[in-house]
């Protein structure tokens, strides 16, 4: 399951999905119940998706959901098992099915179920700190710390052996073992997903949630989104300094490190081994191989493959950076 803490209010027609986006029903689509709305790789059978980019072809053509919200010049791209059902603006279409499934999803207010932790079962099992709050369906294992004036939302799992720092807020995120979070640390809020429409912003639901894998430890001050359609990864045993930004869905390999003040934009895949200077910033929707290093103060606009090393705005194989550049370094020396 994506997301465990989010209920699905499925399923509906398609009938009744098609009136929502203004779509009239094509006589050869039967009106069958669509279990679920998913991403591309995710998604099955009797399940609708979304297809708005050409970049995602290769796992379009093999995706097993039965009906895409698509546009005229993507639909050829689908199998023949996918019914492509065509608008003018794909994530505006899909985030209004989203909504409809997951009406939850939308907004973070504050967390009215939560409580003092004294005044839990859980009171007996953490040492804590004062004025610390816990939410619905918050699971915490052994040995684990929390600090002052934290909250844990509602819809949190956190494993054993954890340390989590002072003016926290943490919600809909699994934590594993040997975790650290430091203070004033904002993890498993809604990402920056919203559509200009006329006089009126649309919120794109997040369905996703966040998952931080064993022996990581996440910076003073770093806020870490969860994720739209798939969840926002951080892998075991990657250490993220200072007021770091992770985007929705971006996923980060293990054994990664990444210095203060980077900001990684939404949907990236990072692979194993990462290194990224401080203030470096990275585009969405982009890949970056296994064994990348980022140079502080770069800006990633387009995928490194494996083994590289970049720098600079746009960022570039470092060799061919400090080359071209050959004579600005020589005059600040």
């Amino acid at each position: 399951m994506l997301n465990p803490f989010f209920k699905n209010n499925g399923p509906f027609k398609i009938s009744s999905i098609l009136e929502l986006i203004d779509i009239k029903q094509d006589q050869l689509i039967i009106d069958q119940d669509v279990i679920d709305v998913k991403d591309l790789f995710t998604s099955d059978k009797n399940d609708i998706t979304f297809f708005h980019s050409k970049k995602y072809k290769d796992i379009a053509k093999n995706t097993k959901a039965s009906f895409c919200i698509t546009t005229e010049s993507l639909k050829d791209c689908l199998p023949k098992n996918c019914k492509p059902i065509l608008v003018d603006n794909v994530l505006v279409a899909t985030s209004k099915i989203t909504a409809k499934f997951y009406p939850n999803s939308i907004n973070d207010h504050f967390d009215d179920t939560a409580v003092a932790i004294d005044n839990t079962k859980l009171k007996d099992d953490v040492k804590y700190g004062l004025n610390v709050l816990v939410g619905k369906d918050v699971e915490i294992g052994s040995n684990c710390l929390i600090g002052h004036n934290t909250i844990i939302e509602k819809n949190v799992s956190i494993g054993n052996n954890c340390s989590i720092g002072s003016n926290t807020i943490i919600r809909n995120s699994i934590i594993n073992d040997n975790v650290k979070i430091l203070d004033n640390c904002v993890i498993g809020k809604h990402g920056f997903g919203f559509f200009p429409i006329k006089d009126k912003n649309l919120r794109y639901p997040h369905i996703g949630l966040v998952v931080i894998e064993d022996n990581c430890e996440i910076g003073c001050g770093s806020t870490i989104d969860r994720g739209s359609m798939s969840n926002t990864v951080i892998g075991k045993n990657s250490f993220l300094d200072n007021q770091i930004h992770i985007a929705h869905n971006v996923k980060i390999g293990e054994n990664s490190i990444i210095a203060g003040q980077v900001g990684i934009a939404g949907s990236t895949i990072l692979g194993k081994n990462i290194r990224i200077g401080g203030q470096a910033g990275i585009s969405g929707h982009l890949k970056i191989g296994n064994n990348v290093e980022i140079a502080g103060g770069s800006g990633v606009i387009k995928d490194v493959p494996d083994n590289s090393k970049v720098m600079g705005y746009p960022a570039k194989n470092i060799r061919d950076f400090l080359k071209e550049n050959r004579w600005y370094i020589k005059q600040q020396l």
